[in-house]
Formats: structure tokens, sequence, C-alpha cells
């Protein structure tokens, strides 16, 4: 009689796990709906992905999207892993370009090739990275570059111009805006521990190439960064890696009047505000340049959604991601603050009416820089020269190897390592 009832019950459980029993068939609902999986973060704490499948359901109410979330330092691990095991999921958010060009080149993704020649492409900005060999496997729905972060309340009574800094007179003006000691001091900035903070920005703006095995371009940053940290005007690397100090801390809790980050901390901000974690003025001004000539030149990288060759529902995974990439997707997400790829007069005053959002000459000129740099070039060479230069910056920045050693370093180790 035991046998039997184990029977059933195995019976029951794999019926129930395979979501086939009185549920629809795999990859669909009980009253027929399209069921799409979907690939992402920290779903909680990144707003855009749930406004997005919102908006997408409401629109495709026989389509329902279901969030794998994984944690956003383990993403890239793990749909590497994932993908290798024949994992079906249908949607996946492609967090870099790194990941992506080392997807698509192993076949693991749908060409979308033939829909996104159809769009208006001079209207995304980063959609050029996910050109691969003349096709596409992804479509970017937004599109994030570096600005200049600053509390209004500690720079605006100094009567700083903030529009139109080079780095020499942003490094003056940090050393101004450093006040107290101890634990009331005040930084002018905090550069985050990112090798991107000194060595991206200098790709940029020098025309040095980061997988080239030649990194004395690095030098000009890295020497302002340096007098900076010795002149007690940013945190310490030292400090902030150990103390995992977090950039938005710094600014809300007005540790620090400048901070250079991504735009994407905007929404993040906004979202605190809303929530009482915050109650800081906050605006948004171009990145210094090395030249005040006029332009500016900064980097970012754009974010996407891919479908997954495997996929068993893919072309309603593909309407998806097109409908994120568009005119339609890109208003959802500058609703709450977010860059989308897509970008047009409309959609620029849809995200500065975003309530809480900056709306000032300076940050709208912060939001319409000359040129936005890949943060890092795509090749199959891309994660193992970012993995050398991260750690010989790090080197660099607690003062464990010197800025000459610590280059040097950099281009032999790129050179044997990698090239």
């Amino acid at each position: 009689m035991i046998r039997p009832v184990r029977i059933l019950i195995t019976a029951l459980a794999l019926c129930l796990f395979a979501a086939g029993c009185g549920s629809g068939s795999s990859g669909t609902t009980a009253d027929g709906k399209t069921v799409l999986k979907i690939a992402l973060w920290n779903y909680a704490k990144t707003p855009e992905f749930k406004a997005l499948i919102d908006a997408f359901e409401a629109k495709n109410p026989d389509i329902r999207l279901e969030p794998v979330d994984i944690l956003a330092d383990n993403y890239s691990d793990k749909v590497t892993t994932m993908l290798a095991g024949g994992d079906t999921t249908d949607i996946l958010t492609m967090k870099n370009v790194t990941d992506y060009a080392r997807y698509a080149s192993r076949g693991q993704l749908l060409s979308i090739g033939a829909d996104v020649n159809k769009l208006e492409k001079t209207k995304y900005s980063g959609l050029d990275a996910f050109d691969l060999n003349k096709d596409y496997f992804a479509l970017p729905y937004r599109n994030d570059f570096w600005v200049l972060f600053y509390n209004k309340a500690l720079v605006n009574p100094t009567g700083a111009d903030l529009s139109n800094l080079t780095w020499s007179s942003f490094a003056d003006l940090a050393k101004r805006l450093t006040t107290g000691s101890g634990a009331s001091q005040v930084y002018g900035t905090y550069f985050h521990t990112w090798r991107s903070v000194v060595q991206a920005i200098s790709s940029a703006q020098t025309g040095g190439d980061q997988l080239g095995g030649d990194y004395g371009f690095f030098k000009n940053q890295y020497t302002m960064a340096l007098e900076l940290q010795n002149a007690g005007a940013v945190m310490p690397f030292g400090t902030a890696k150990n103390q995992k100090v977090g950039y938005d801390s710094m600014l809300t809790t007005q540790k620090a009047a400048t901070v250079p980050m991504g735009t994407w901390w905007a929404a993040a901000l906004l979202q605190e505000k809303a929530q009482g974690k915050n109650n800081v003025d906050w605006g948004m001004a171009p990145m210094p340049q090395i030249t005040a000539n006029g332009k500016v030149v900064t980097f970012g990288s754009p974010t996407a959604f891919a479908v997954n060759k495997k996929s068993k529902n893919a072309e309603a995974a593909k309407k998806f991601v097109l409908w994120a990439g568009s005119p339609e997707g890109a208003a959802v997400v500058a609703k709450i603050g977010i860059t989308p790829s897509y970008t047009d007069d409309a959609i620029l005053d849809t995200f500065f009416s975003v309530a809480g959002m900056p709306n000032d000459a300076l940050s709208r000129k912060a939001m319409h820089p000359d040129t936005v740099k890949l943060e890092m070039p795509v090749s199959d060479k891309s994660s193992d020269i970012d993995n050398i230069l991260k750690e010989e910056h790090e080197l660099v920045m607690s003062g464990q190897k010197s800025l000459d050693a610590g280059i040097q370093e950099m281009n032999s180790r790129v050179r044997s390592e990698v090239r």
C-alpha cells in the first residue's frame, strides 16, 4: 500500500513542477496566456523592470512576464552558466556589451537584425555597440552615461560655474569645496572605487585604446585623482574600498559636494526622496573635460534586451524586446527618471517632467553630451583586459604601487597575458 501512495505523490509533484497539469502546456497559463521568463537583476531595487513589465502586459494582455531575479553581482556569471546549460529563459537582459558580444558570438542569442534595421537608428544612443558583423542580437532600451552630480546646498553658495569645467578647474573647485575635518569633513568630490572613474573617462576624452596595451594616456587623469587624494579633497581610495563606501550616501548625507557618476543614479535618488530616505537638493552638470572647447565628451554603457535562441516563445519574446526599445518603451522608462536609448524632444520633456527631477538649464545641458564613448570596447579580450586594468587601478589608487610602475605593469600584463 505504501508504494502506490508514493507513486501518486511523485506523479503529483512532477505534474506541478512541469506546470502542465491543469495550468496549460509549457509556456502558457490555464487561460491561454503566453508566459515569458525574463532574466534580470535586483528586481525590487531596479524600478524600470517593473515599469516595463507592467506597461507591456497592459498593452499585451495575452502575455505574462515572469522575472527570473538574480543578484546584480552574480548576474553575468549566472546567465553565462544558464546559457551553457541550455536554459530556455526567453528574454535576457544584457547588462553590458562585453557579455552581449560573448553570448552573440557563441550563437546563444536570436538575431533581430531584420527588425532593428527598420528603425530610425539616429535616434538610438548606444545602438552601434550591438552591431555585430552587420547584425543585431539585442536592442538597447536605456543608455546611461556619466555626468557630474552635485549637492546644490554645498556648491551653489560658492558661485561656482559647473557648465564648462576642465579637469584642472574641477580639481581646484574640489579643493575649495572641501571643509571640516574628521567625522565632520565634507569632501569636495568623491571618486568611487571603479576603475572607469579614471580610466574610461581618460580613454573617452583622449581617444586612447583600452584594449591596445599602451596605457600612457591614463597618466594625466591618475595624476589629478592622486593629487586630490593627497590634498584631502577626496576620500582616500583605501578607505572607500575597505569600508565599502557607497557613492549614494556620500552625496545624500552631505559628505561630498560633487560625485561623477552615471545617469542611472537619478532614478534611484528620486525613488529615495519619494520614500523619505533623503532630502538632498541635487543637480547634474556635464562631466569635466580635458580642454574647454565647448564640446562635452563622456562615456557610458547601454543596457539591452535579447531573445534566448533556445526560447520556446521566441516571437512573443521578440515582441517585448522591440517594444521596450521603441518610443513607447522609452516613454515608460523616462517617466521614472531612466535615460532611454531612444531619444527625441518629447522623450526628454518626459524625463525632465518627473517629480523631483532637476529641470534647470545646467541639468538639461548635462543630458545633452556631444559624444558618448563606450565604457569598454567590445572584443573577445575585453573581459580579461578589464580584470587586469581593475587590479592595477586598485594598486595605484591605494598607494601600493607608484603611478609609473602601475602603468608599466598594465602595459606588460596586457601584452603578455592577453594579446
